[in-house]
């Protein structure tokens, strides 16, 4: 199974940036699609964004598009998070999820999960 592993996170004021980072250990990520999710207090899972094998990416929700984006570097063996323009209500421990080629419908689709990283946007 896919071990990741998330790091990155922290508190941030509300306009600012931080960008998350997935790694594996033993595995190619580039062989995987990887999704970023999120989860707040109290609050489901939700997808944030997921890059294909290919490359190509699929957003989850509006309400990180023109703020998030993912992106991956295949020589460190990283998938990326950046996310910029945080606000308080982008607040929530993330996740890293791996898959086959393709990017799933949700986070149901994805078998292998990190531990998290906590991110607080707050002043």
């Amino acid at each position: 199974q896919l071990q990741l592993v998330e790091s990155g996170g922290g508190l941030v004021q509300p306009g600012g940036s931080l960008r998350l980072s997935c790694a594996a250990s033993r595995f190619t990520l580039g062989n995987y699609a990887i999704g970023w999710f999120r989860q707040a207090p109290g609050k489901e899972r939700e997808g944030v964004l997921c890059i294909s094998r290919a490359g190509g990416t699929t957003n989850y929700t509006d309400s990180v598009k023109g703020r998030f984006t993912i992106s991956r570097d295949n020589t460190k063996n990283m998938v990326y998070l950046q996310m910029n323009s945080l606000k308080p209500e982008d607040t929530a421990v993330y996740y890293c999820a791996g898959r086959g080629t393709f990017c799933g419908r949700s986070g149901a689709d994805f078998g292998s999960w990190g531990q998290g990283t906590q991110v607080t946007v707050s002043s």
